[in-house]
């Protein structure tokens, strides 16, 4: 009943999506509007929205990920299988939201805040920031879309690679399979992928 409480509460947390809450309360617009990827999500809260927009959404994204794990942790520990379901929900939820006919985001912000929620342990989450570097500076992947793409499955396969706590293992391969078929299903127009050194 705990888990199951906790995978509702991160899921139905998930689906709140605060571009759009934080847009039309502060710019009083669609900040998904005129946009190339129509995506709710903090890239489209700064453009479209602002600065405070941004930095409000960008914020709760990482905060409604954050706090289902970290809640549940306080009860139980990393060895309960139970938790890779608890890290995937607020994605889950971001990307597939209950209040938005299932139509949402890309989810990378609640997943960032997914694995900060196992703090201390913070291993996966610098993991996943340490692909998404890589991607952008050294082996630099542009557009985005394939950056993000290479990010996630690279940071599941080192999880599976460095990590010892399976649930943790599990957990980030639940979040990276959501974002990568919530990439592969979006109607983004898709340009070319393009790989340069540095």
């Amino acid at each position: 009943m705990r888990t199951l409480f906790f995978m509702l509460a991160g899921y139905l947390s998930g689906s709140v999506l605060y571009a759009h809450v934080w847009g039309r309360f502060i710019s009083h617009r669609d900040v998904t509007a005129g946009t190339r990827d129509g995506n709710p999500g903090t890239a489209n809260a700064f453009t479209k929205g602002g600065f405070l927009c941004g930095i409000l959404t960008l914020f709760c994204d990482i905060a409604k990920g954050f706090f289902p794990v970290w809640l549940f942790l306080l009860q139980t520990d990393h060895g309960d299988l139970s938790l890779a379901l608890i890290l995937a929900a607020p994605v889950l939820g971001h990307v597939f939201p209950l209040f938005y006919h299932f139509q949402g985001g890309k989810g990378i912000a609640v997943s960032f805040g997914c694995l900060l929620g196992l703090c201390p342990f913070i291993v996966p989450a610098v993991i996943l920031a340490a692909c998404f570097i890589l991607f952008s500076t050294v082996l630099v992947i542009s557009p985005h879309y394939y950056r993000t793409l290479a990010s996630y499955v690279s940071a599941a396969v080192l999880t599976f690679l460095t990590v010892k706590i399976a649930a943790v293992r599990w957990g980030m391969l639940l979040i990276s399979g959501t974002i990568v078929s919530k990439l592969m299903t979006c109607d983004e127009k898709k340009e070319q992928c393009k790989v340069k050194l540095l």
